[in-house]
């Protein structure tokens, strides 16, 4: 943790203010991680899963959470080292593969790397702080009290806070509290088939279809009509990760472990650069996971106490094309701690909580419309090209770059006065103005 340069801010309250964070995941880490250098106190961080697997496949994280990270101690070289390798990422034709533009793999997505491994350090980073990570903890109800929140485990303890983290994912719990009612999952009218393997000596031995398992890490994108191609591998080439966005109107549940079609898999890749179509072809098994998204919220704060807040993916979950699910998630973390210690007591924490989802709410929205923009950018690109034809670079290179630029602590600081008066003229005039 780097101890000797490492210090955690003091908080301003006496005693420091409590939380609970729900979830364990990659925003339920960031949110005890951020607490935790602001000087608050995290009493526990709560997860219904009895043990982690290495769920998921890859994930991206920019340069706007590793400042984040570093800042509260944490050794980002540990992400580093496990992230892909590769300076640059090539975007390709889907027949024929040829090079359509290229540009650097920080562009998009910062560091990409497996969603386990990068959990397990995550998780490391909260046990370092002596946080108490609690498994098979599953959250059943809510109170949303005026002076302090809690929560009941199905065993029946009941555990209270200050303040309640929910950043537990896209079937949040806390989500239909805060909200008032339940809301269904929308298709977006897309589908991911996903597969992450470790490519046998014979696949890499084979010349028709070892184009992209030869050893050292790489990163490309093939795109087409209404669907593209996702490749990149991990650890110098021993780990091999592909993902196929494809049109689906399917009502599939959102899940992590549905089952995929290979059959239909290679169907879709019949037309697809044969360099790159091989290896799919014969990877054994890959997972059918359909992209649904939420309509933005209104409120991200329950309206009782205004003391349970969501964060991460209960609240702004981000298409795969964003690149930036986590890295906000790390955002909001730095947003809402700095948010904590702005007040002047406990009694304002429903302050915190209101300027907190006003201070965020534009930027995650910006950066999910961010990976709607390229979706669909790519899914037009070639429509109406000839076979081979020129298109400009630029209309399908990848457009995160302006998101890196930007420390959310110091945002939530340079603007906490303006938002902390339009919250105070909301609570005197009787209600807060929905986010959207």
């Amino acid at each position: 943790m780097g101890s000797m340069v490492y210090q955690r801010l003091p908080t301003p309250h006496n005693p420091p203010l409590t939380a609970i964070v729900i979830g364990a995941g990659l925003g339920g880490c960031a949110a005890a991680l951020a607490l935790h250098h602001h000087g608050h106190r995290v009493l526990c961080v709560l997860d219904k899963v009895r043990s982690f697997g290495r769920l998921g496949d890859s994930l991206g994280l920019g340069q706007n959470a590793f400042d984040l990270l570093a800042k509260w101690g944490c050794d980002v070289d540990q992400i580093k080292r496990i992230g892909n390798q590769a300076p640059d990422m090539t975007i390709r034709a889907w027949g024929d593969g040829r090079e359509l533009a290229r540009q650097p793999l920080m562009d998009m997505a910062g560091y990409i790397g497996h969603r386990g491994d990068y959990h397990d350090v995550f998780l490391g980073w909260v046990r370092e702080r002596k946080m108490e990570i609690r498994m098979g903890s599953e959250v059943v109800s809510f109170d949303d009290g005026p002076a302090q929140a809690g929560v009941t485990l199905r065993s029946g303890e009941v555990l209270k806070a200050d303040i309640v983290v929910a950043a537990d994912g896209i079937k949040s719990l806390a989500r239909p509290l805060v909200l008032g009612c339940l809301d269904a999952p929308v298709s977006s009218g897309y589908a991911c088939f996903r597969a992450f393997f470790r490519p046998t000596v014979e696949q890499r031995r084979d010349g028709t279809i070892n184009r992209y398992l030869r050893g050292g890490d790489c990163v490309n994108f093939w795109i087409g009509p209404d669907l593209h191609l996702v490749q990149n591998t991990l650890r110098g080439g021993e780990e091999f990760n592909w993902i196929l966005t494809h049109k689906d109107e399917g009502d599939v549940p959102e899940s992590w472990f549905q089952e995929g079609d290979m059959g239909e898999v290679r169907r879709l890749v019949r037309t697809l650069d044969p360099e790159i179509r091989g290896i799919v072809e014969a990877t054994e098994r890959c997972l059918d996971w359909k992209i649904c998204y939420r309509e933005p919220l209104g409120s991200w704060v329950s309206a009782g106490g205004h003391r349970i807040a969501l964060l991460g993916d209960s609240c702004h979950a981000h298409l795969p094309t964003s690149a930036q699910g986590a890295s906000q998630a790390v955002e909001s973390a730095g947003c809402l701690a700095v948010c904590l210690n702005k007040i002047r007591a406990k009694d304002e924490v429903r302050i915190a909580t209101r300027a907190y989802e006003k201070l965020r709410f534009p930027r995650t929205r910006a950066s999910q419309t961010n990976g709607e923009d390229l979706r669909d950018r790519w899914h037009g690109a070639l429509k109406g090209v000839e076979e081979g034809g020129v298109i400009d670079p630029e209309s399908v290179k990848i457009r995160n770059r302006w998101l890196y630029a930007f420390d959310a602590e110091e945002d939530a600081g340079e603007r906490w006065d303006e938002v902390r008066r339009t919250v105070e003229d909301e609570f005197a005039s009787g209600g807060i103005k929905p986010l959207c």
